[in-house]
């Protein structure tokens, strides 16, 4: 099981893009809303999620996936649920994701990038400190996965892909899609 949490303000391609590549692969995802059942994005985009933050299951989780956007970053951040789940999952080595915004204001945040290879939003990585910044679309290191922008959310939804399911299948995701380069 894969939670996407949604909170308003959240940048809308880098949580559905995953979720698309996801259940194309057949990996049970589901959105969350943390603020509320209709979360508005970024963009003005208002989504439908699958079950409140009060509803999810860590217990059942694989990973946990931080879109970034702003202000959706810092809503998520400041919702205790939110880091309690994060700090749950990153205790219990299983995956944790965040894309753009979200790896230098809540991973970087919480203190669990000192000593990691991770990427964000160009500019982001000074709130990352004590992490080897990466520029580059997609970076995992160990069960830490981190996305650099809007523009990489099909890099970022590959790598959470092939984290779960094997490089082949997210190659073939990919090329069923004709994702490139």
């Amino acid at each position: 099981m894969v939670y996407v949490l949604l909170a308003e303000g959240f940048e809308e391609v880098e949580a559905l893009t995953p979720v698309d590549l996801l259940r194309r692969a057949g990996v049970e995802t589901r959105l969350v809303g943390v603020t509320g059942e209709t979360v508005c994005g970024a963009r003005g985009i208002r989504v439908v999620t699958d079950l409140s933050m009060d509803d999810i299951d860590l217990t059942q989780a694989d990973m946990i996936v931080l879109p970034g956007g702003m202000p959706g970053t810092t809503n998520l951040y400041a919702d205790k649920r939110v880091t309690s789940a994060v700090r749950a999952m990153y205790d219990a080595g299983k995956y944790v994701a965040a894309i753009c915004a979200a790896p230098s204001v809540i991973l970087g945040g919480m203190g669990l990038l000192k000593g990691r290879r991770a990427t964000c939003y160009p500019g982001c990585e000074t709130q990352m400190p004590g992490t080897e910044y990466t520029p580059v679309q997609a970076q995992q290191d160990g069960k830490l996965i981190t996305g650099q922008a809007p523009g990489a959310s099909f890099a970022f939804g590959l790598k959470l892909l092939a984290a779960l399911r094997g490089e082949q299948t997210a190659a073939d995701v990919a090329e069923g899609m004709v994702i490139r380069g």
